[in-house]
């Protein structure tokens, strides 16, 4: 796909700096716009960008892509989990390397940074402050704008149409963007939400081996592999646990649909469950008026089979990606791969 020039396919027009508001039903109008010149205080004009990088920072892996001002996708770098509430500086670091990939590989690192537009689109980023903190570690570019993975990813899956999307992948969130409001529902974190997510699949399947190894609750082939993963000590299972993070849960999650996919009883309950929320983000999407809900993310790909038939055939596939979202927000324009193959 990559230097292969396409027509422009889709666009989003940006507005000015938002500040993310709280409502009782969620936040509204939840991405946040900035540049380097209006966070200093000081406008300038900068040359048209001549080229645009969005960045997908998650909890599991980060993802980085370059394309040029018509469209034309150049270049991607995958790297880490890049999550800015876990652990922020880590998160910049992998996010700058990556940058720093696609820039070399597309040949655009001798350009100077005034002439880029950069579009991050992060998991853990919550607010205002956030945002202005994530732009700020990024000096010198034409354009830099941050918000919330979920918002990216809805740009992206609906060309920056108005639409409703939902995310069930380490972490679990959805958001209708409807009539220039945006409201994200759930995606308030491991602690107290994420139901659905990659996450509590796997925390709730190391807590079926837990109740089993202590003859709590029944055992079946789930629980017993998830037990030989520790050698059978549930002390080094607790041990673990102290320190993982949501990702770490997470890797639980294929086993959990591979063993529910065999018939297990106890897998099959914890996908059900992730089902079951999954159709509920999808259902408070349509109550938002969303005209249409896109599903995205590797739990809500592998939940398809087990959500009821009617919400299955409503939840669409993605016109784009989360990271094309990024570039989107940043000012950019994408091209499907069906028109840069022309």
């Amino acid at each position: 796909m990559f230097g292969k020039r396409p027509h422009i396919a889709a666009i989003i027009p940006l507005g000015s700096r938002r500040d993310k508001t709280r409502t009782r039903d969620g936040f509204t109008r939840s991405w946040f716009c900035f540049t380097s010149a209006s966070m200093s205080g000081a406008e300038r004009d900068m040359a048209s960008p001549i080229a645009f990088i969005g960045v997908d920072g998650g909890a599991t892996r980060c993802r980085a892509r370059l394309r040029g001002p018509d469209g034309a996708a150049l270049a991607e770098a995958v790297g880490a989990a890049a999550n800015v509430h876990v652990d922020f500086a880590a998160a910049v670091e992998v996010m700058r390397r990556l940058i720093v990939e696609v820039r070399d590989k597309s040949g655009r690192n001798a350009d100077r940074e005034s002439r880029i537009a950069i579009g991050f689109g992060l998991a853990g980023l919550n607010d205002a402050g956030d945002a202005a903190k994530v732009c700020a570690a990024f000096p010198g570019y034409a354009r830099v704008r941050a918000a919330n993975d979920a918002t990216t990813a809805c740009i992206g899956a609906h060309a920056g149409a108005d639409g409703g999307l939902v995310i069930a992948g380490t972490g679990s969130a959805a958001i209708a963007r409807v009539a220039g409001k945006e409201t994200i529902i759930g995606g308030r974190g491991f602690a107290v939400g994420d139901d659905g997510s990659g996450a509590h699949i796997g925390l709730d399947a190391l807590r079926a081996a837990t109740r089993a190894y202590d003859r709590l609750a029944p055992a079946s082939a789930l629980t017993s592999e998830i037990l030989g993963v520790f050698e059978d000590d549930i002390v080094a299972m607790v041990r673990w646990a102290r320190t993982a993070r949501p990702g770490d849960y997470g890797a639980f999650a294929p086993r959990v649909f591979q063993h529910a996919a065999n018939g297990d009883p106890i897998a099959a309950a914890i996908v059900a469950s992730a089902a079951a929320a999954i159709a509920a983000l999808a259902r408070g999407a349509v109550g938002l008026g969303a005209p249409r809900v896109a599903l995205v993310g590797g739990v809500g790909d592998a939940s398809r089979p087990y959500l009821e038939p009617e919400i299955a055939a409503s939840l669409i596939r993605p016109l784009f990606d989360a990271t094309d979202g990024a570039i989107l927000l940043a000012g950019g324009v994408v091209a499907s791969e069906r028109e840069a193959a022309q």
